[in-house]
């Protein structure tokens, strides 16, 4: 199991390299992270970007820009559109964004004509999280798409986030459905619907883990909480994975990881026909490059 983001780069060894595609990848920590990821043999890279600004860049970092392939195009918009459409040709099978907002790189993926949202399919964030507090790596969700999951949703995300705990070696996933107390409370939308969600894993409808659930957070990442509380459970103070109820709260717990702690993380976006790395434009080159290692080991 791998407990270490680093780690990631140790599993894909064994694997075929993916094929990336970069949508206006025009920034240092783009394509410095694209660089090093072809530098430990996890993709090649193609660069969908201003090719005068690319080669300018790739010469004040000292990267060879012999390494990647090179796109030239003329806006944002149209990187991004380019680099879905080459991903969806077949051409790619890791998206990454680059110095584009998240609003047209979202378009760029649902694009009708040939977006890669498969038909009634659900895009989700999904956060691997390294924090130095914790025993082993968090995947969270959804901290940065859906603003408020209904219960169709949330399965989805739960499915997302079991895929990405089984993709780092977790052969049994727990999952925490995170509520504002471990009783439940009907006329409270998280916890009833945790309680949904609980039932349906305990049944079969939710696959390849176990989700328990409403948990407060506390309960969730900490045993002896738990122990207080009398909370006899199999996932309290072992989560791999925290499926958060709202954007606020999920978006928060992010903030405050990466702002008030000594976190690192890997960020990608789930439900698309290939995994996309989504990371923001002022993250740094170490993040993005966990985020490329983390698509790497979620793609087919």
């Amino acid at each position: 199991m791998i407990k270490k983001l680093d780690q990631m780069f140790d599993a894909l060894k064994n694997q075929d390299r993916k094929k990336l595609v970069a949508a206006w990848a025009n920034d240092a920590h783009t394509i410095g992270a694209v660089s090093e990821a072809i530098d430990k043999g996890i993709v090649d890279g193609i660069l969908v970007g201003d090719q005068q600004v690319i080669k300018q860049t790739c010469e004040s970092e000292g990267i060879d820009i012999g390494k990647f392939t090179i796109m030239h195009v003329d806006s944002d918009v149209e990187a991004a559109n380019k680099s879905v459409e080459m991903v969806a040709n077949g051409d790619g099978d890791v998206l990454m964004k680059g110095l584009l907002s998240t609003d047209k790189y979202m378009r760029g993926i649902l694009n009708k004509e040939y977006g890669l949202l498969p038909p009634k399919g659900i895009l989700s964030h999904v956060t691997v999280i390294q924090n130095p507090k914790y025993h082993k790596l968090l995947v969270v969700g959804d901290v940065a798409v859906i603003p408020q999951p209904d219960l169709k949703q949330k399965v989805a995300i739960t499915n997302y986030l079991i895929h990405a705990a089984k993709s780092l070696g977790v052969e049994k996933p727990k999952v925490a459905a995170i509520s504002a107390s471990e009783q439940v409370i009907a006329d409270l939308p998280s916890s009833s619907e945790a309680t949904i969600l609980a039932k349906m894993s305990e049944r079969g409808q939710i696959k390849g883990g176990i989700v328990e659930g409403p948990l407060a957070l506390d309960l969730a990442v900490d045993k002896a909480s738990a122990q207080v509380k009398k909370i006899d459970s199999e996932v309290a103070g072992d989560a791999d994975c925290l499926l958060f109820p709202n954007i606020e709260s999920g978006n928060v717990f992010y903030k405050t990881s990466t702002k008030l702690s000594d976190t690192e993380l890997g960020a990608v976006v789930a439900g698309a026909k290939v995994p996309a790395v989504l990371s923001s434009r002022g993250d740094s080159t170490q993040t993005k490059l966990y985020s490329i290692a983390l698509a790497a080991l979620m793609s087919k």
